[in-house]
Protein backbone atom coordinates (compact mmCIF):
# COMPACT_ATOMS: atom_id res chain seq x y z
CA UNK A 1 0.00 0.00 0.00
CA UNK A 2 1.40 3.66 -1.11
CA UNK A 3 1.03 6.68 1.69
CA UNK A 4 3.04 8.64 3.63
CA UNK A 5 5.29 6.21 5.30
CA UNK A 6 5.40 3.97 2.65
CA UNK A 7 8.71 1.82 3.00
CA UNK A 8 9.18 2.40 6.49
CA UNK A 9 9.52 0.58 9.24
CA UNK A 10 7.96 1.61 12.78
CA UNK A 11 7.75 -0.27 16.47
CA UNK A 12 4.94 1.34 18.74
CA UNK A 13 5.03 0.56 22.50
CA UNK A 14 1.76 -0.06 23.84
CA UNK A 15 0.40 -1.24 20.22
CA UNK A 16 -2.30 -3.61 21.29
CA UNK A 17 -5.34 -1.50 22.59
CA UNK A 18 -5.81 2.00 23.05
CA UNK A 19 -4.13 5.06 21.72
CA UNK A 20 -1.53 2.70 20.80
CA UNK A 21 -3.60 0.43 18.30
CA UNK A 22 -5.29 3.75 16.82
CA UNK A 23 -1.30 4.37 16.20
CA UNK A 24 -0.59 1.05 14.44
CA UNK A 25 -3.87 1.54 12.43
CA UNK A 26 -2.93 4.45 10.97
CA UNK A 27 0.49 3.46 10.24
CA UNK A 28 -0.43 0.73 8.16
CA UNK A 29 -3.20 2.75 6.37
CA UNK A 30 -0.38 5.01 5.61
CA UNK A 31 2.08 2.39 4.26
CA UNK A 32 4.56 1.29 6.95
CA UNK A 33 5.43 -1.99 8.46
CA UNK A 34 4.96 -1.92 12.12
CA UNK A 35 5.94 -3.88 14.50
CA UNK A 36 3.24 -3.81 17.94
CA UNK A 37 6.01 -4.25 21.23
CA UNK A 38 3.82 -5.23 24.00
CA UNK A 39 3.65 -6.93 27.22
CA UNK A 40 0.09 -8.44 26.53
CA UNK A 41 0.87 -10.70 24.60
CA UNK A 42 -2.90 -12.49 23.97
CA UNK A 43 -3.96 -8.64 22.46
CA UNK A 44 -0.75 -7.89 21.01
CA UNK A 45 -0.73 -11.24 18.75
CA UNK A 46 -4.71 -10.14 18.23
CA UNK A 47 -4.39 -6.74 16.95
CA UNK A 48 -0.87 -7.74 14.79
CA UNK A 49 -3.36 -10.40 13.37
CA UNK A 50 -5.85 -7.97 13.06
CA UNK A 51 -3.67 -5.14 11.42
CA UNK A 52 -1.91 -7.57 9.51
CA UNK A 53 1.54 -6.76 11.42
CA UNK A 54 4.01 -7.93 13.11
CA UNK A 55 4.06 -8.55 17.19
CA UNK A 56 6.91 -8.90 19.71
CA UNK A 57 6.24 -9.57 22.99
CA UNK A 58 8.16 -6.47 25.25
CA UNK A 59 8.69 -5.16 28.18
CA UNK A 60 9.73 -1.71 27.58
CA UNK A 61 11.48 -1.50 31.57
CA UNK A 62 14.08 -4.16 30.31
CA UNK A 63 16.76 -3.28 28.17
CA UNK A 64 17.29 -6.71 27.04
CA UNK A 65 13.65 -6.41 25.87
CA UNK A 66 14.88 -3.31 23.75
CA UNK A 67 17.66 -4.95 21.94
CA UNK A 68 15.34 -7.59 21.16
CA UNK A 69 13.28 -5.57 19.57
CA UNK A 70 15.76 -4.00 17.29
CA UNK A 71 17.55 -6.91 16.34
CA UNK A 72 13.87 -8.46 15.03
CA UNK A 73 13.32 -5.61 13.40
CA UNK A 74 16.56 -5.48 11.71
CA UNK A 75 16.18 -9.59 10.77
CA UNK A 76 12.66 -9.07 9.67
CA UNK A 77 12.97 -5.67 7.80
CA UNK A 78 16.50 -4.55 7.52
CA UNK A 79 15.84 -1.29 8.75
CA UNK A 80 14.20 0.75 11.46
CA UNK A 81 13.13 4.29 10.70
CA UNK A 82 10.18 4.99 13.54
CA UNK A 83 9.45 4.94 17.39
CA UNK A 84 6.69 5.50 18.97
CA UNK A 85 7.07 5.49 22.86
CA UNK A 86 3.19 4.90 23.58
CA UNK A 87 2.92 2.73 26.43
CA UNK A 88 2.42 4.36 29.62
CA UNK A 89 0.88 4.17 33.18
CA UNK A 90 -0.39 5.78 35.94
CA UNK A 91 -1.84 5.05 39.26
CA UNK A 92 -5.95 6.22 40.53
CA UNK A 93 -6.26 10.03 41.17
CA UNK A 94 -5.79 10.59 44.56
CA UNK A 95 -3.53 13.01 46.96
CA UNK A 96 0.02 13.28 46.92
CA UNK A 97 0.05 12.36 50.45
CA UNK A 98 -0.88 8.79 49.42
CA UNK A 99 0.87 7.70 46.52
CA UNK A 100 3.06 4.71 47.56
CA UNK A 101 6.95 4.15 46.84
CA UNK A 102 5.13 1.25 44.43
CA UNK A 103 3.26 4.00 42.48
CA UNK A 104 5.79 6.21 42.13
CA UNK A 105 8.58 3.56 41.07
CA UNK A 106 6.02 1.90 38.20
CA UNK A 107 5.21 5.25 37.12
CA UNK A 108 8.73 6.39 36.13
CA UNK A 109 9.86 3.29 35.07
CA UNK A 110 6.85 3.01 32.75
CA UNK A 111 6.86 6.30 31.78
CA UNK A 112 10.36 8.02 32.10
CA UNK A 113 12.59 4.88 31.87
CA UNK A 114 11.61 2.96 28.87
CA UNK A 115 12.10 6.09 26.54
CA UNK A 116 15.48 6.36 28.17
CA UNK A 117 15.96 2.01 26.75
CA UNK A 118 14.02 3.17 23.39
CA UNK A 119 17.15 6.09 22.54
CA UNK A 120 19.69 4.80 24.73
CA UNK A 121 19.48 1.16 21.99
CA UNK A 122 17.62 2.26 18.88
CA UNK A 123 19.50 5.87 18.33
CA UNK A 124 23.10 4.24 18.12
CA UNK A 125 21.61 1.59 15.68
CA UNK A 126 19.85 4.86 13.43
CA UNK A 127 23.08 6.32 13.48
CA UNK A 128 24.65 3.92 12.30
CA UNK A 129 22.43 3.12 9.08
CA UNK A 130 23.07 6.55 8.52
CA UNK A 131 19.56 6.97 7.21
CA UNK A 132 18.00 9.31 10.04
CA UNK A 133 14.79 8.32 12.20
CA UNK A 134 11.76 10.04 14.16
CA UNK A 135 10.71 8.86 17.37
CA UNK A 136 7.58 10.51 19.00
CA UNK A 137 6.57 9.86 22.57
CA UNK A 138 3.23 9.81 23.92
CA UNK A 139 3.40 12.58 26.88
CA UNK A 140 0.06 14.18 27.81
CA UNK A 141 -1.19 17.90 28.47
CA UNK A 142 -0.93 16.24 32.44
CA UNK A 143 3.47 17.24 31.65
CA UNK A 144 2.22 21.01 30.20
CA UNK A 145 -1.14 22.16 32.35
CA UNK A 146 -0.82 19.69 35.32
CA UNK A 147 -3.75 19.44 37.90
CA UNK A 148 -3.52 18.01 41.54
CA UNK A 149 -4.25 14.40 42.46
CA UNK A 150 -1.76 13.07 40.30
CA UNK A 151 1.54 14.66 40.75
CA UNK A 152 4.14 11.87 39.59
CA UNK A 153 2.22 11.33 36.79
CA UNK A 154 2.50 14.69 35.50
CA UNK A 155 6.17 14.90 36.40
CA UNK A 156 7.17 11.77 34.81
CA UNK A 157 5.16 13.37 31.40
CA UNK A 158 7.07 16.11 32.23
CA UNK A 159 10.03 14.53 32.35
CA UNK A 160 9.42 13.00 29.08
CA UNK A 161 8.77 16.04 27.35
CA UNK A 162 11.79 17.79 28.22
CA UNK A 163 14.12 14.58 27.55
CA UNK A 164 12.42 14.75 23.88
CA UNK A 165 13.43 18.06 23.57
CA UNK A 166 17.06 17.55 24.79
CA UNK A 167 17.46 14.83 22.35
CA UNK A 168 15.55 16.58 19.72
CA UNK A 169 18.41 19.26 19.71
CA UNK A 170 21.39 16.55 20.26
CA UNK A 171 20.31 14.07 17.43
CA UNK A 172 19.67 16.82 14.79
CA UNK A 173 22.65 16.18 13.28
CA UNK A 174 22.40 12.79 12.84
CA UNK A 175 18.78 13.69 11.10
CA UNK A 176 16.86 12.06 13.63
CA UNK A 177 13.47 13.83 15.51
CA UNK A 178 11.96 13.86 18.44
CA UNK A 179 8.84 15.24 18.81
CA UNK A 180 6.22 14.61 21.79
CA UNK A 181 2.14 14.01 21.46
CA UNK A 182 0.18 15.51 24.50
CA UNK A 183 -3.78 13.61 24.59
CA UNK A 184 -6.03 15.11 26.98
CA UNK A 185 -7.83 12.44 29.12
CA UNK A 186 -8.60 9.20 26.32
CA UNK A 187 -12.19 7.99 25.03
CA UNK A 188 -12.48 4.62 25.69
CA UNK A 189 -8.73 4.29 27.06
CA UNK A 190 -8.03 1.89 29.39
CA UNK A 191 -6.35 4.29 31.91
CA UNK A 192 -9.28 6.77 31.65
CA UNK A 193 -10.82 5.62 35.31
CA UNK A 194 -7.69 6.01 36.96
CA UNK A 195 -6.98 9.54 35.61
CA UNK A 196 -10.74 10.52 36.20
CA UNK A 197 -10.56 8.94 40.02
CA UNK A 198 -14.21 7.34 38.81
CA UNK A 199 -16.50 6.77 35.93
CA UNK A 200 -18.80 9.78 37.11
CA UNK A 201 -16.40 12.51 36.81
CA UNK A 202 -16.53 12.41 32.90
CA UNK A 203 -18.97 14.71 32.30
CA UNK A 204 -17.69 17.08 34.28
CA UNK A 205 -14.00 17.23 33.12
CA UNK A 206 -15.17 16.54 29.20
CA UNK A 207 -16.65 20.08 29.80
CA UNK A 208 -13.94 21.74 30.52
CA UNK A 209 -12.75 20.65 26.93
CA UNK A 210 -13.47 23.67 24.51
CA UNK A 211 -14.21 20.67 21.86
CA UNK A 212 -16.31 18.66 24.25
CA UNK A 213 -14.79 15.44 24.21
CA UNK A 214 -11.68 13.61 25.00
CA UNK A 215 -8.69 12.16 22.47
CA UNK A 216 -9.80 9.22 20.57
CA UNK A 217 -7.01 6.42 19.52
CA UNK A 218 -7.74 7.94 15.87
CA UNK A 219 -6.88 11.39 16.52
CA UNK A 220 -3.37 10.37 18.33
CA UNK A 221 -2.30 7.86 15.35
CA UNK A 222 -3.04 11.14 12.70
CA UNK A 223 -1.12 13.27 14.38
CA UNK A 224 1.96 10.57 14.82
CA UNK A 225 1.71 9.33 11.14
CA UNK A 226 2.07 13.48 10.12
CA UNK A 227 5.30 13.90 12.67
CA UNK A 228 7.04 10.70 11.37
CA UNK A 229 6.76 11.63 7.82
CA UNK A 230 8.39 14.24 5.53
CA UNK A 231 5.62 16.31 6.06
CA UNK A 232 6.85 17.16 9.54
CA UNK A 233 10.76 17.05 8.30
CA UNK A 234 11.42 20.39 9.61
CA UNK A 235 9.65 19.75 12.51
CA UNK A 236 11.72 18.62 15.82
CA UNK A 237 11.20 19.19 19.97
CA UNK A 238 7.76 20.07 20.05
CA UNK A 239 5.76 18.88 22.56
CA UNK A 240 2.07 19.17 20.42
CA UNK A 241 -0.90 19.30 22.47
CA UNK A 242 -4.20 17.53 21.18
CA UNK A 243 -6.33 17.99 23.14
CA UNK A 244 -9.43 20.13 21.88
CA UNK A 245 -8.44 23.36 23.37
CA UNK A 246 -8.11 21.93 26.77
CA UNK A 247 -4.87 23.64 27.27
CA UNK A 248 -5.60 26.83 25.83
Amino acid sequence: MSGKLSGKVAVVTGGAGGFGKGIVQKFKQEGAEVIIADFEEEAGQKTAGELKCEFQKCNVTSRQDWEALVKFADEKFGRLDYVVNNAGTTYRNKPTNEVTDEDFDKVFAVNVKAIYYSANVIVPYMQKKGTGGSFVTIASTAGIRPRPGLTWYNSSKAAVINATKTMAVEFAKDKIRFNSVCPVVGMGTGLSDLFLGKPENEKAFMATVPLGRGSTPKDIGNVCAFLCSDEAEFLTGIDMPVDGGRCV
